[in-house]
């Protein structure tokens, strides 16, 4: 079986695209991701397409790739959609991957699109988020998932900003954590200013503007211990990446700027008991991505978390290795995750401030990282990074996601040197 390398990314800014469609959105990443790899549409064998909310607010069902790619030009190539919630893209990118690895195809495309933001529609813009788990069990899922955080319960007088029903389930999963190992609302706001920080340097990210620990501290309610600044917002984007075969890798060229996807892994949930934390759907996805590399965590140079809160990073720290259960909070504070630190985390800026158009999102953590495996994020760039690691979770299954992919890739040839900003060694004050 062949080798399986990216050597094409492209991707829109993340934010929020009042104009844009879901097919205007999907042509500007997927021609930046075919004119990255030096490649044509037609060279193209076969494409698989992510989005999870046309349908709810467009009415678009089904066929949702078909209608995209062909707006593009895409035409007589097999076309797959994938929609698994927040995971939708990371998991067309694991059946692409498989594809390629079988020899079913040597040049195929992966693409996620969302639009998210609809102002005249606020009240189904939160609403979509109820179809990302089981509906029929719902109620006893969330009131599951709820009681996770009764050992701590929110202050008397909280105010509860408007939200997603995600952010209740994340703050209850936090005081939980909060409860069993100690984990600080201080701990969770380091997250959220580090990966705050760290978006000033990526001219895609939705947020630019730095926070303290004590402005994300001092923000705006949303459930506790969330604070505005700790959750990720809504937002509009699209990401395409390009997948090759190593047996046309060198033929066509390519290989100078390819980065090799060196284990990926995926997991569904299972009926764990909280306290049954090795269980966790994110650890038992990393264990495959690892094994299949031949790697382990502390090969990491570079992750990005799937942070839809500041919590999240925390947590899926410690699923993916990088701390001890319990640890996973001092590795902001001490400024081990941020960049220039022992391995940075969300130097993107994260969901949190990068922005998470859904279906867009996983891709978009893979940009980020073959951008920084390539040696070219600039301002951002982690120096010796040659091997990193993208987490991705979607939806909610029990007492935790319903879905995870962990992707381990590596720069295949030497790159340039990086390129540092003064700040870069800089630890978030606590």
């Amino acid at each position: 079986m062949s080798d399986v390398c990216i050597v094409g990314v492209g991707m829109t800014p993340f934010r929020k695209h009042p104009t844009e469609t879901v097919k205007s959105l999907t042509a500007a990443a997927v021609s930046g991701a075919l004119d990255d790899a030096g490649l044509s549409m037609s060279q193209v064998q076969a494409a698989w397409f992510s989005n999870t909310r046309q349908g709810v607010f467009e009415g678009q069902h089904g066929i949702r790739g078909q209608v995209a790619l062909r707006a593009c030009g895409f035409e007589s190539i097999p076309i797959f959609n994938t929609d698994s919630a927040c995971a939708s893209s990371s998991s067309a990118l694991y059946q692409a991957f498989t594809a390629v690895k079988a020899g079913l195809h040597d040049i195929v495309l992966v693409v996620g699109a969302e639009k998210m933001v609809f102002p005249e529609r606020r009240a189904e813009m939160f609403a979509a988020f109820q179809g990302s788990w089981d509906v029929e069990l719902a109620d006893s899922h969330m009131a599951a998932l709820l009681a996770l955080g009764d050992k701590i319960p929110a202050p008397d007088g909280e105010e509860v900003g408007e939200r997603s029903v995600f952010m209740d389930i994340y703050a209850a999963m936090a005081r939980f954590h909060m409860a069993t190992f100690g984990t600080t609302q201080r701990e969770i706001a380091a997250v959220a200013a580090k990966n705050h920080s760290h978006s000033r340097f990526n001219p895609n990210a939705q947020y630019q503007v730095p926070y303290s620990i004590e402005e994300v501290l001092g923000d705006k309610s949303i459930a506790w211990p969330l604070t505005r600044s700790m959750c990720a917002p809504m937002s509009d984007g699209a990401a395409a990446a390009v997948l090759v075969s190593s047996r046309v890798m060198e033929s066509l060229a390519l290989s100078r700027r390819a980065v090799h996807v060196r284990g990926i892994g995926a997991s569904t949930g299972s009926p764990r008991q909280p306290e049954d934390v090795e269980a966790h759907l994110t650890r038992r996805a990393a264990d495959r991505a690892y094994e299949m590399a031949g790697a382990g965590p502390e090969d990491i140079d570079v992750a990005e978390l799937h942070d839809a809160t500041a919590f999240a990073e925390i947590l899926q720290s410690e699923n993916c290795g990088f701390a001890a259960y319990g640890e996973g909070g001092r590795l902001a504070v001490t400024g081990q995750t941020a960049l220039g630190g022992r391995l940075p985390v969300n130097v993107s800026g994260g969901l949190l401030s990068k922005g998470h158009p859904v279906a867009a999102t996983g891709l978009g953590q893979i940009h980020e990282l073959v951008t920084q495996l390539r040696g070219e994020a600039g301002n951002r760039q982690v120096d010796h990074a040659r091997m990193a690691l993208a987490e991705n979770g979607g939806g909610f299954h029990g007492i935790e996601e319903a879905a995870c992919v962990v992707t381990v890739l590596e720069a295949v040839s030497p790159r340039r040197p990086p390129v540092l900003p003064s700040s870069a060694g800089e630890v978030v004050s606590t």
